[in-house]
């Protein structure tokens, strides 16, 4: 990230890790799953009530009815048991909930009882951090750091991440944490995101042993070329460029179609840091065009707040045909709601084709600590599982990318509202918002769900990567938990006269 954002809008044309981990403080000693534990959180921890409920016993008996006799659990599976478990707090219910997999109780494997165990000591941590309940929250997070690691099992890096997380809330709550930290916690957070979002090893490993990225990826191409098909002049506009690598495939696409010959390619990147690096992706993107003497224009637009982006700041051909591409940005101005809905306004000015969005499938706007810590738990729980069968437990590639979610954690949980960063959204949400800017969403093609399959198959964990239809959205997930949602929208021709 650049230190420093520049003031005034400017316009550049061109023209045809180490990981912070920190050590488990304790040795685990003990392998078993023992009433010793439930003792403990009878001890210090409460029922919470407010999440029972049908909703979530459903949740726990369609988890466990299409589980296999002794297949593994999943991260997921884990947390889910343990809060239902946490909530009725009765060694007996939790015998009946991990029944279904393993049969008899005595058949549960030591691995599956010490995750469980340590689920529940995170359950009923979180529960008094919210309950302002800090010295017993302290006993509880003592064992989970003593139970967990950081480089353990998916379960343990978890907990640990979200222990570190609710220790340094207490600490915030208490005024042991300087004030300073607040603004140094977004520049992290920040920082981080530069060095996962630029071309490096660690984005190249992600994308090559997890199929999500891809498969957003090639549908949103898929979408973008269906829009465009009777266009021969294109303008791109992509809000909060990344590493661009997916424009390198549109380019190939474009190369080839054979019907309606490309006169030209604009690609406008819109950016509110990193000018270096969005230059050279477009140094990199302007070579890439001349090796298939395809004409190609690029624009960087740069703007102090993605507030400040008007249309005047974006050049418009009149016969150009305008798409927008928007990924993982609206969810960082959800706290600012004037600045998300201005952009909107521009973005509707620009008389767009369609408009291609993918977003994190999950909510973590709640003002209550408990709601953000579950529906966070759940999201975090499913990305590390996918790196637990995909990733091997060394691999430093993996160390970066989870240390990068660790950010994310500690912002949500941590964090009160004026000072986070990490903002997330359903799909749902997305879809009441954008209605009321007369922003239809339009269906996926069976093309793009063709190429969104193949993608997953392509991958030798891609059995894993689960593709589920959400309206006229696609949610990408993982065994089942929906990680990302992918969606596309048109305005109204009558909203833009």
């Amino acid at each position: 990230m650049d230190d420093h954002s520049p003031k005034t809008s400017e316009e550049i044309n061109f023209t045809s890790g180490k990981s912070n981990l920190v050590e488990p403080r304790m040795e685990r000693t003990s392998s078993s799953f023992s009433l010793a534990s439930l003792e403990l959180l009878s001890k210090y921890g409460s029922r919470m009530d407010r999440l029972k409920g049908k909703q979530l016993n459903n949740t726990i008996h369609h988890t466990t009815c299409n589980s296999s006799g002794g297949q593994k659990l999943s991260t997921v599976e884990i947390m889910k048991i343990a809060r239902s478990g946490y909530i009725n707090q009765n060694s007996d219910y939790l015998s009946t909930l991990i029944n279904p997999f393993y049969g008899d109780q005595s058949s549960i494997s030591s691995k599956a009882a010490e995750d469980l165990e340590l689920a529940l000591f995170l359950f009923a941590s979180a529960e008094k951090v919210a309950n302002l309940e800090f010295d017993c929250a302290r006993k509880l997070l003592t064992m989970c750091f003593h139970l967990a690691s950081p480089m353990g099992n998916s379960v343990q890096r978890v907990v640990y991440y979200f222990a570190e997380a609710l220790q340094e809330r207490i600490d915030r709550q208490k005024g042991i944490t300087l004030s300073e930290s607040r603004e140094s916690n977004k520049k992290w957070i920040s920082n981080l995101d530069k060095s996962i979002t630029s071309v490096c090893a660690s984005t190249l490993a992600y994308k090559q042993e997890l199929p999500f990225v891809l498969v957003i990826e090639s549908v949103g191409i898929q979408a973008i070329l269906e829009s465009v098909a009777s266009a021969k002049r294109i303008h791109l506009v992509d809000l909060g460029l990344r590493s661009g690598a997916q424009w390198s495939s549109l380019m190939q696409a474009f190369a080839v179609r054979d019907e309606c010959p490309l006169e030209i390619l604009k690609i406008t990147a819109v950016g509110t840091r990193s000018k270096e690096t969005i230059e050279e992706t477009g140094r990199r993107l302007l070579k890439f065009a001349e090796g298939m003497d395809l004409p190609f224009l690029f624009n960087l637009v740069m703007v102090a707040d993605m507030k400040d982006l008007n249309a005047h700041l974006i050049s418009l051909d009149v016969y150009e045909a305008v798409v927008v591409y928007s990924g993982l940005l609206f969810m960082n101005m959800i706290p600012q709601p004037g600045h998300l809905e201005n952009l909107i306004k521009v973005i509707k000015s620009l008389r767009p084709i369609v408009m291609v969005v993918f977003e994190v499938e999950a909510n973590t706007t709640s003002p209550e600590l408990m709601d953000r810590f579950i529906e966070s738990l759940l999201l975090y729980s499913a990305e590390f599982d996918s790196f637990e069968d995909c990733m091997g437990r060394s691999d430093p590639n993996r160390l970066i990318l989870e240390n990068y979610f660790r950010g994310g954690i500690r912002d949500i949980i941590a964090f009160e509202a004026e000072e986070r960063t990490t903002w997330h959204m359903k799909i749902d949400g997305w879809r009441a918002f954008f209605k009321s800017f007369g922003v239809v969403e339009t269906e996926l093609s069976m093309s793009s769900l063709y190429q969104a399959k193949l993608v997953v198959k392509s991958y030798a964990c891609g059995s894993s990567c689960t593709l589920d239809m959400d309206g006229k959205s696609l949610l990408v997930g993982w065994k089942g938990t929906p990680m990302l949602s992918v969606s596309a929208w048109k305005f109204h021709l009558e909203e833009q006269k």
